[in-house]
């Protein structure tokens, strides 16, 4: 065994000494915990503008823009970021996580300027799924008219 080898090997212990160890099963836990946390949220939310005299659907559209202005104003405050630390995949499903990929990106290169850093960046990480999705709802929505 060479010196190389051996200071690798070393290496490598000391980096599963001092890894931190991920439990799959408190990750699923902590996921579940807030995803479904955030869901009761908007679910909460709902229930309230329909008692106040909304119709269910417009009651739906307010809470998904409530949700997004909350998910985007914690991103902003670095909040969000902290709770996906805790909550993983959780915080990443819900319309909350979209406002994060939205501000998250705008965030790291804001100080680029308004055009080059938060103007170019906004969607580096939301935009494929807009486009997609778009081109998704076009593709099925000329399949709907071909079909009838």
């Amino acid at each position: 065994m060479s010196q190389i080898d051996k200071t690798q090997e070393e290496y490598n212990k000391l980096v599963k000494k001092y890894q931190p160890s991920d439990s799959k099963v408190k990750n699923f836990f902590s996921a579940y915990l807030v995803g479904g946390l955030i869901c009761l949220i908007g679910q909460i939310i709902i229930e309230l503008l329909v008692g106040t005299g909304l119709e269910l659907t417009d009651a739906a559209s307010y809470t998904g823009l409530i949700l997004i202005l909350v998910g985007a104003v914690l991103t902003g405050f670095g909040v969000y970021d902290e709770l996906a630390q805790f909550a993983g995949g959780g915080t990443i499903i819900p319309i909350t996580g979209f406002a994060n990929a939205i501000v998250a990106p705008a965030m790291e290169y804001r100080q680029e300027g308004y055009i080059l850093g938060l103007g170019k960046q906004i969607y580096s990480v939301a935009g494929p799924v807009i486009t997609y999705g778009i081109l998704s709802a076009f593709l099925i929505g000329v399949i709907k008219l071909l079909l009838g």
